[in-house]
């Protein structure tokens, strides 16, 4: 039995609990394929076994579980322990860790939404989000978004697709990259908007400055 038949055995025996423990599964063990599980979630939606928004709620609260494992693990044993393990575990790749850890220094805790939805990187980010001990609050609230998100994409294609959802497997890699471009372009959005943002507090600042001199020579 193939990862796709097991997958579609679990939600059909378990229904949305078992669309909740394959993501679950799929955060803690990041060579398991969303890309795929998502699609079959959106299969058993369209076909009636439950509903579209039912299994969108458990793909997010399964999500959600398993960054909590990694959210933990990274605040328990620090980064350091965590890159050991990944080096000793057969199924992980250290340098997806490294890239992880990378992508949380660049962009700090909106790295927490965008990871989400960059493939390689999506599940092992809550990793140094509880290395830098990320308040827990905060980390849920942008892990259940980007989770949606990226969840919503994939379990809406198999959804309208149905028993045909298949076909997107060749497609799967070229969807990621589209997703990925589109993170890319909203980071540097944001960039750029918050550096003109300072600059204009700049420019107030040293106009108050100057202001107050001017009043101080008369």
């Amino acid at each position: 039995m193939n990862i796709v038949d097991w997958a579609v055995k679990i939600m059909g025996d378990l229904g949305g609990i078992g669309v909740a423990l394959l993501l679950f599964l799929e955060n803690v063990f990041p060579p398991i394929p969303s890309e795929v599980i998502l699609p079959v979630a959106g299969v058993t939606a369209g076909t009636g076994v439950n509903t579209y928004w039912v299994i969108l709620l458990w793909s997010v609260v399964g999500s959600l579980a398993g960054a909590y494992v990694l959210y933990g693990l990274g605040r328990a044993f620090g980064a350091e322990r965590v890159r050991w393990l990944c080096e000793k575990m057969p199924l992980l790749e250290v340098e997806d860790f490294d890239k992880s850890v990378a992508w949380f220094d660049k962009h700090g805790r909106l790295g927490i939404f965008f990871g989400r939805m960059v493939p390689g990187i999506r599940s092992l980010i809550s990793i140094p989000a509880g290395v830098y001990k990320m308040p827990l609050g905060q980390f849920s609230l942008l892990t259940a978004a980007g989770s949606a998100i990226w969840n919503t994409i994939f379990i809406t294609f198999g959804y309208f697709l149905g028993e045909n959802w298949h076909i997107i497997e060749p497609y799967t890699d070229t969807i990621s990259n589209v997703i990925y471009v589109l993170i890319i372009a909203l980071v540097l959005w944001w960039i750029i908007a918050r550096i003109r943002r300072n600059a204009r507090r700049a420019r107030a600042a040293q106009d108050s400055v100057q202001s107050g001199s001017t009043d101080t020579t008369d």
